[in-house]
Order: C-alpha cells, then sequence, then structure tokens
C-alpha cells in the first residue's frame, strides 16, 4: 500500500510540473512571441480549446479552470 501511495505523490509531482510549464509556455508565448524553448504551446493550446469550443465544452472548461485557479 506504501508503494501505491509512493506512486501517487510522484504522479501528482509530475501533474504539477507539466502544468507549470505550460503555464510557463503561454506566458512565454504572450510576452516573447515563438520561444525556441516552448515552441508553439500557446498555438496549440488555443487550437485546443477551438476544438472544445467547437464540441461546446469551453464554458464547462473555464468553469473547472476558475473554480480550480480559485482554490
Amino acid at each position: 500500500m506504501n508503494a501505491l501511495n509512493n506512486l501517487k505523490g510522484i504522479v501528482g509531482s509530475l501533474t504539477s510540473l507539466t502544468i507549470a510549464l505550460i503555464a510557463f509556455g503561454v506566458a512565454a508565448g504572450i510576452v516573447f512571441g515563438n520561444v525556441p524553448f516552448v515552441g508553439g504551446v500557446l498555438d496549440n493550446l488555443l487550437a485546443f480549446v477551438n476544438n472544445l469550443g467547437d464540441s461546446g465544452l469551453v464554458g464547462l472548461l473555464v468553469a473547472g479552470w476558475l473554480i480550480s485557479a480559485a482554490e
């Protein structure tokens, strides 16, 4: 059971790191344009949101993001 808790902690840490890197990529893309290190993170994120918007899920996504950011 301890190994499962350790794995859960590692996955949680990796997820947090990934989210932080995506946020960094978006911020760098907005401020500096297309930065070589982060590539097209902003373009990919905008394409993803547009695809969700075509499916009608963008409102749900934004609401969930705002709720999680407020905590």
